[in-house]
């Protein structure tokens, strides 16, 4: 079975997995903030030390590759990019919102049994929008992943149908907007690189591998620079 780094900071949360023997066999979490750049790459030295890994063993890389900030994924795509220029193995991109929704299956493996059930993740992308998309419990992707302004309107026809799990940073804000009986919200659950090293072994045996040199984080929106208003002289 392969081993895979699977990296995770599409958002505040810096996440870090080794995968191997067909598990996981170790992870690094932080929340610290604005410290992705400063911390990547001393997390990723510590759990291989931590855990007697030699990096040459490893056989690809997994990167989260958004949306979310814009920062944090280039750090992390930076970082995916060195390792898997120096060590010569194949680097795997996973969507943000697949693996953050993969996450919420891996602590709720029951789910997946309830076929008429959809699941909503949710990042959010500040005031009243979300980065979202939409799932089944297998992961066939319903709506494809978009910005959206939620308003009392938002996912009404689907939830006339059928109930709907939400999810992630951008659910919080969505609970007294969306009001329906089939709605359901889910707190504590974030973007992990558990959910990016699950979704990965099936892309590494498929061998679904991204172009070293050319792959960009998926920003979905443009990044738009604000003219700061401070006066420094």
């Amino acid at each position: 079975m392969p081993n895979i780094l699977a990296i995770e900071t599409s958002t505040a949360i810096c996440s870090i997995v080794l995968w191997s023997e067909n598990k996981i066999i170790a992870q690094k979490d932080t929340c610290e903030h604005n410290a992705h750049s400063r911390l990547l790459t001393v997390m990723i030295n510590d759990l291989f030390t931590e855990n007697n890994f030699d990096i040459k063993s490893l056989d690809a890389v997994a990167v989260s590759i958004g949306p979310g900030s814009y920062t944090g994924l280039r750090i992390g795509v930076s970082v995916t990019k060195g390792l898997c220029f120096g060590l010569s193995i194949p680097v795997i991109t996973v969507d943000t919102l697949k693996a953050l929704t993969q996450q919420y299956l891996y602590k709720n493996p029951e789910i997946i049994k309830q076929k008429e059930l959809l699941l909503c993740p949710m990042l959010d992308a500040k005031r009243m929008e979300v980065y979202t998309s939409l799932y089944t419990t297998n992961l066939e992707e319903i709506i494809p992943v978009s910005a959206i302004i939620v308003n009392e309107t938002s996912f009404q026809d689907l939830l006339n149908k059928k109930q709907i799990i939400f999810f992630g940073s951008g659910a919080e804000k969505c609970k007294n907007i969306i009001s329906s009986p089939n709605a359901l919200f889910i707190d504590e659950i974030e973007p992990s690189a558990i959910g990016v090293a699950i979704l990965a072994l099936e892309l590494y045996n498929n061998k679904q591998f991204a172009d070293t040199a050319y792959f960009e984080p998926f920003y979905l929106k443009d990044f738009i620079a604000i003219k700061s208003t401070k006066k420094f002289f």
